[in-house]
């Protein structure tokens, strides 16, 4: 080995990164303070990436930081995954000893990064979603603990190179990590970032979060290159030379070390390939050897594997590298022991100018040395590395069995999108493997209740088992129908009826709660092939999966026989999981049914046996179903408690994101329910900051979307309404069904109704509930229906007087209270939703009485939703003003006043907006506040008896002049501008000016809203030939 050897920057000097050195100290500043920071190096290569962190790693060190750097391996595409922060673990633990397993947290999670941190206790023993969540976890707290002592900086350099699940782990650790002072720093090339690059979506999706900071490193100026090559020579080039050397390099400062250390009596060659292939070429014939053997070895190769390689006496292995390294070609790493190229770009010539032929024969030479001394990689790396040597050699028969060990060795390390490309490799070999090496393989491990073998051969429907399971954990469901989708071609129904009723019943499950799609055949077609058979864990759950899709689509009897049946062959069967998974749907049909007592109690003893289980899998769906439950019963208080309490478990026990993303999202739908708005928007934010799941984050944006209309800013609303489709339209696409579930359409739908309704639009009010009639009986989503009807309801009771309303105003209430009528009310909070769906459409019809709206706020004081309770104030109070006298007035502006409060305390913007618009009207003065500036006693309900201020006076409550209050009466009766112009002899565009004046002072965004108000408020005396619906 070369450790004596010390080779000394070609450039000496630092040119031209001060900006991008300062940012990274002030990165580090705010870690000294407590604040995590992230920044992400990128540039072209050879523009000084590694040398800018070096300049500040070894600052920062100087400043008392603990520093750790680990580089993505270049066989990072073919499986080797974690593999830079398990360098970064193994250099910390060279360096820190035994305190670096001490910071470790128990359950010895990390072992799977780095060996030396199990702690000799046994895991949680989880599905894989959960082993992979504990590892997450793990590794964020190891990093908190080190952060905690001092400043910890880390870096993953080479992130162009990185597996799927390092930048998974990345985007984890960035998000958890919050009080600690842990910096991270990742590099990576500009130039191999291409548009379909999956660095490139990471980037961006990590770019919007305020803790990172992205830094591009451009090329050198002509002056910076002058003084770098001053630097290099030791003294001023001249000044032709120096203009050659920049026209030449572009300003990339690798090519001006190579450029300037050409001799100048060679001349320039033509390309700076062939300059950098010159430099090889002036090597002896053995170093130039050597260095072919490093550059398809992998971007380092330790000592022992070099010399098992090249097979040369270790004299003249010596002789090789100490020319190379002395040519500054090679660095010799000191503490790993291991060679590496200067610069990619140097390598990356080298291994283009192989011929095939040499290519083959030096992967087979690597892969032949592995299996006959393992120890000569780190551990973590033999398998991939293998598999990929023997598969590159070209050798089938010795590169499919390598393959699979390198596919369970990613399996155990929970790196589902590597072990999946491994598996697809391993398909790519299968027909090209004899017979003979066939009958060896077994089956790597046990698969969701997938038929076992008894100890038969693996075949390739094995491997499309584990294929399509490992596609659907990395969620890429586009790669588990193909994979499911051929096995099912390879097996028939008569031969093997168990494993194809398997596949059938995992492709119905990549359609569950999703999109409507073929599933319900698919699992109909699973039961036939079952029938007759001996029973089976297959049996049992596509028997709970049954009952889970009837709950959905069919009344509660037949699901409750489906449910019941599918725990007792759980049970009898020995099953647990899937006995658990069928007593929640079980519980789920008695909460239809409207037996919401005992569903609960049914699912908390199984969130109680499954906590016990530490089945993770069970755990995030007991959970985010007990919570939904809960909320949709209106149990919201309980719901907080559960989702708070139920987000702390999920950390505990390392619960898979997914699972994790959903719970916060039904957390933050019961806090919007309680008016805690501000706190489920930071939840909902930081659900979308992440690398999460698209179904839970599509009804996170639906609640914003939501959360935005309640505060007035209805632009924004509308912005997200398209981003919310268009994300809908991809899922659908991505899962591959044909539209969203009812769980996605309803509160979908109740948006697109709020805001239609906003506009005054009650034709796409009612035409957008017509499309969702067939949907409101789904015996799964009472709940979702009711909220549903209220909307549409409220938007017709808006809606009265609006002349454009008036068509199709029977048929339309009609068809709402029909619907409701489908819909249960079993539940206490369902009674009340369909009792104010009635009362809605009363108020609609002008048969609303201010007795009726009374107790109606009884009945939704306890329940703790503040928004809505505010809503049936105003509309008491508005019930109350028309024909009330002094007593009903003062109790109006009582209500008015509660409902103000509560508004602003909200930000309900448009609450308030209305609330002081009926009092202007209503020239109300509210308790608490001083009398209005206008205080004629003129029919202000005093003691002559009065009821309120005449249409004149509420009118005059909101600036209109006497023509706009006869402009807008011809407007409240559907008048359009020439005919508006025509009865009041002025000009069409006069009228138009009128109607602009009209809706800026009412506030109002049209025709049809203003119309409305002014009947709901009486600001006119109905026109001639006008009326209410």
């Amino acid at each position: 080995m070369l450790g004596d050897v010390r080779i000394p920057h070609v450039s000496p000097v630092f040119i031209g990164r001060a900006p991008q050195l300062a940012e990274l100290h002030r990165g580090l500043d705010r870690v000294r303070a407590g604040e995590p920071s992230v920044h992400l190096i990128g540039g072209e290569a050879g523009v000084g990436k590694t040398r800018l962190v070096e300049e500040f790693t070894d600052r920062a060190e100087t400043g008392g930081a603990l520093v750790a750097v680990g580089g993505c391996v270049e066989l990072g595409a073919d499986g080797l995954p974690f593999a830079p922060v398990s360098a970064a673990l193994r250099s910390l633990h060279r360096r820190l000893g035994d305190e670096l397993p001490a910071a470790a947290p128990p359950g010895g999670e990390l072992s799977v990064l780095l060996p030396e941190l199990g702690d000799g206790t046994t895991p949680h023993r989880f599905g894989d979603a959960g082993d992979r969540a504990r590892l997450f976890e793990s590794t964020a707290r190891l990093l908190e603990n080190l952060a905690g002592r001092r400043p910890l900086v880390v870096v993953l350099e080479d992130l162009h190179w990185s597996d799927r699940s390092t930048r998974e782990l990345l985007d984890y650790l960035h998000r958890s990590v919050r009080d600690a002072g842990l910096m991270l720093v990742a590099t990576y090339r500009t130039d191999d970032i291409h548009r379909r690059h999956p660095l490139r979506p990471f980037l961006a999706e990590l770019e919007r979060s305020r803790t990172v900071h992205r830094l591009e490193l451009p090329r050198l100026t002509e002056a910076e290159v002058a003084e770098q090559m001053t630097g290099i020579i030791g003294e001023r080039p001249e000044p032709a030379r120096a203009r050659m050397v920049f026209d030449r390099s572009g300003g990339n400062p690798f090519f001006v070390e190579e450029l300037t250390g050409c001799c100048p009596g060679q001349g320039m060659h033509e390309s700076l390939r062939d300059l950098l292939l010159v430099r090889v070429e002036a090597l002896p014939d053995t170093a130039q050897e050597v260095l072919r053997l490093l550059a398809v070895g992998g971007s380092t190769v330790g000592h022992g594997l070099l010399a098992a390689v090249a097979g040369l006496p270790d004299s003249d292995l010596h002789l090789a590298l100490r020319a190379a390294v002395g040519g500054h070609l090679l660095v010799a790493e000191e503490e790993t022991g291991a060679y590496r190229f200067r610069h990619a770009l140097m390598r990356e010539a080298v291994a283009d100018d192989l011929l095939p032929g040499e290519r083959t024969r030096i992967n087979r030479r690597y892969a032949e040395a592995l299996e006959e001394a393992p120890h000569l990689v780190p551990a973590d790396q033999h398998a991939a590395r293998l598999a990929g040597y023997w598969y590159h050699a070209g050798v089938p028969d010795r590169a499919l069995p390598a393959v699979l060990r390198a596919a369970d060795r990613a399996r155990r390390r929970h790196a589902h999108a590597e072990q999946l490309r491994l598996l697809d490799r391993a398909l790519e070999l299968w027909d090209a493997v004899p017979e003979e090496v066939l009958a060896k393989l077994r089956p790597v491990g046990p698969i969701w209740v997938y038929p076992p073998r008894h100890g038969a051969p693996a075949d390739e429907v094995d491997l499309l088992a584990e294929a399509t399971m490992t596609a659907v954990l990395a969620e890429q469901m586009d790669v588990a129908r193909r994979m499911s989708k051929r096995a099912l071609r390879l097996l028939t129904d008569t031969s093997d009826p168990l494993r194809t009723a398997w596949f059938l019943m995992q492709r119905s499950r990549m359609f569950e709660g999703v999109v409507r799609g073929p599933d319900r055949e698919l699992l109909r077609r699973a039961r036939e092939l079952l029938e007759g058979l001996p029973p089976s864990a297959v049996h049992a759950q596509v028997l709970a999966l049954g009952a889970a899709q009837r709950a959905d689509d069919e009344h509660t009897p037949e699901a409750l026989a489906a449910a019941q049946r599918a725990v007792e062959v759980a049970r009898e069967l020995g099953v647990e999981s899937t006995e658990l998974y069928a007593r929640l749907t079980l519980a789920g049909v008695r909460a239809n049914a409207g037996e919401g007592a005992g569903a609960l109690a049914e699912m908390r003893a199984v969130l109680d046996r499954v906590v016990r289980r530490a089945d993770a899998d069970l755990l995030g769906r007991t959970l985010n179903n007990l919570i939904a439950t809960l909320g949709l019963l209106g149990r919201f208080g309980e719901a907080v408690e559960t989702a708070e309490w139920g987000r702390a478990l999920a950390s505990r026990f390392g619960l898979e994101e997914t699972a994790r993303t959903w719970l916060a999202t039904n957390h933050a739908a019961i806090l919007v329910q309680l008016g805690r708005w501000s706190a489920a928007e930071d939840i909902l934010r930081e659900v979308e900051g992440g690398n999460a799941n698209p179904r839970p984050v599509l009804i996170g944006r639906i609640l914003r979307a939501h959360l935005a209309v309640l505060r007035g800013d209805i632009g924004v609303a509308r912005e997200m309404l398209v981003d919310i489709e268009e994300r809908a339209e991809r899922e659908i696409d991505r899962i591959g069904g044909t539209t969203l579930a009812p769980q996605y359409l309803l509160p979908l739908t109740e948006l697109r109704v709020v805001l239609a309704a906003a506009a005054g639009d009650l034709p796409r009010v009612r035409e957008l509930f017509a499309e969702r009639i067939p949907d409101l009986n789904v015996p799964h989503y009472q709940a979702l229906s009711r909220q549903l009807l209220v909307a549409v309801a409220a938007a017709e009771a808006d809606g009265r007087g609006d002349p454009a309303s008036v068509g199709g105003a029977v048929q339309a209430r009609t068809g709402i209270a029909a619907a409701s009528a489908t819909v249960s009310r079993g539940e206490p909070i369902w009674a009340v939703l369909a009792d104010l769906t009635d009362l809605l459409l009363a108020s609609a019809e002008g048969r609303a009485a201010p007795g009726d709206w009374e107790r109606m706020v009884v009945r939704l004081e306890p329940m703790g939703t503040p928004h809505r309770l505010a809503e049936v104030r105003i509309r008491w109070a508005e019930s109350l003003l028309p024909a009330g006298g002094p007593p009903d007035r003062e109790r109006a502006a009582g209500l008015l006043a509660a409902a103000r409060a509560t508004a602003v305390d909200l930000g309900a913007r448009p609450l308030t907006a209305r609330i002081d618009r009926l009092t202007a009207a209503a020239r109300l003065v509210l308790p608490g506040e001083g009398p209005a500036e206008d205080s004629s006693t003129e029919g202000d309900g005093g003691e002559s008896g009065e009821v309120g201020p005449a249409p004149a006076d509420r009118a005059a409550a909101f600036g209109l002049t006497a023509r706009e209050r006869d402009v807008l009466a011809l407007v409240a009766a559907g008048r359009t501008n020439r005919q508006i112009a025509g009865e009041l002899f002025i000009a069409p565009k006069t009228a138009s000016v009128h109607v602009s004046n009209i809706l800026a002072k009412l506030e109002v965004g049209g025709r049809g809203e203003a119309a409305a108000l002014a009947h709901r408020l009486r600001l006119v005396e109905p026109a001639e030939g006008a009326g209410t619906p």
